[in-house]
């Protein structure tokens, strides 16, 4: 079961979250540990940045708790935290739930139909 935002903390946490992925140095650091867990030297490959900013952007993540890294040598080695994906997931909106129309088959979407409960006369006809 996906959790759910739903009160003003929970939704700071999910803002934060976000924040800290808002970076596309962040997002692309997310996105290379969802597949394995990586040394710093291939983030670097990945992450084309100077190495003074790649750290800065790893204890960003670190401290959302998005990402968690462990000493090997002289090397670190990052992971995301085992929830990191969940808590993102999280923190974004439900997307809509889908329901067949009266001619859709099993299995088959419905063909979307304008909204116009909340719009005002004048904006509906325009939504059409």
């Amino acid at each position: 079961m996906t959790p759910t935002i739903t009160d003003a903390p929970d939704r700071a946490e999910a803002a934060a979250l976000l924040h800290a992925v808002a970076d596309p140095a962040r997002l692309a650091v997310i996105r290379r540990l969802a597949d394995s867990p990586a040394c710093v030297c291939d983030l670097q490959e990945q992450v084309p940045i100077a190495l003074s900013l790649l750290s800065y952007h790893l204890k960003v993540l670190r401290a959302a708790d998005l990402v968690t890294s462990r000493r090997r040598g002289r090397w670190l080695d990052y992971s995301l935290t085992p929830d990191a994906l969940e808590r993102l997931h999280a923190a974004l909106p439900a997307p809509p739930p889908r329901h067949p129309g009266p001619t859709a088959g099993a299995g088959e979407a419905a063909t979307p139909q304008p909204y116009t409960a909340a719009c005002p006369p004048q904006c509906a006809d325009q939504i059409q």
